[in-house]
């Protein structure tokens, strides 16, 4: 519950494992945030990786929460898929996310049994084309939402009353959110585009 008067406290969560292709996606999407917004003290920008039930305690403590994840819904690769609060799987179910769902999973189930559930909550996926090609980049299909994806998670933002601001210049790979060397530009030798969007 929010107290009256203060500011919800806001996570934006990328989950996911970069070793795995397309698995990577939701850290590329929050990695590629910071680079591009300047966001409120009461908002979190999160790499949440694949550290599964480790991320409990983050959630608890966000009145929102947006995660950003590869899917398989068995839809086109590359399609974006934006749930929200109540439809957004706590358990195992019929929308089948990537490699880690379950962890996941158990994290908003966990949340949830200790009475410290996201009073909004939204899950910004895409269509995973392959989540099997270890060390391998992006496919293009999916590195190419992952601009589309910020865009979604600005309009949700507004809608919740937390605005961001685009930044004149995206930071520097060395003020970037991750660091030895497995941030994309690094990662994949190939820079995202330079214009800012939003």
């Amino acid at each position: 519950m929010i107290a009256a008067g203060s500011s919800p406290k806001v996570l934006v969560l990328g989950i996911g494992n970069i070793l795995w292709a397309d698995e990577g996606f939701g850290v590329r999407v929050v990695e590629e945030f910071h680079r591009r917004y300047a966001v409120p003290d009461n908002l979190t920008l999160l790499d949440g990786g694949t550290q599964g039930l480790y991320l409990v305690n983050f959630v608890q403590e966000a009145d929102y929460l947006i995660v950003f994840d590869a899917i398989d819904y068995g839809i086109e690769p590359g399609t974006l898929k934006l749930v929200r609060d109540e439809d957004v799987p706590k358990f195992t179910g019929v929308k089948k996310m990537s490699l880690h769902q379950t962890g996941f999973q158990e994290v908003l189930s966990a949340a949830d049994l200790l009475g410290q559930y996201p009073e909004r909550l939204a899950l910004i996926g895409c269509q995973a084309l392959d989540l099997e090609n270890w060390g391998g980049p992006l496919t293009e299909v999916v590195r190419n939402q992952i601009i589309p994806a910020i865009e979604a998670a600005c309009t949700v933002l507004a809608e919740w009353g937390v605005p961001v601001a685009a930044r004149a210049t995206p930071i520097a790979e060395s003020e970037g959110l991750l660091g030895n060397d497995i941030d994309i530009a690094r990662y994949e030798r190939r820079e995202m585009p330079s214009t800012v969007t939003g």
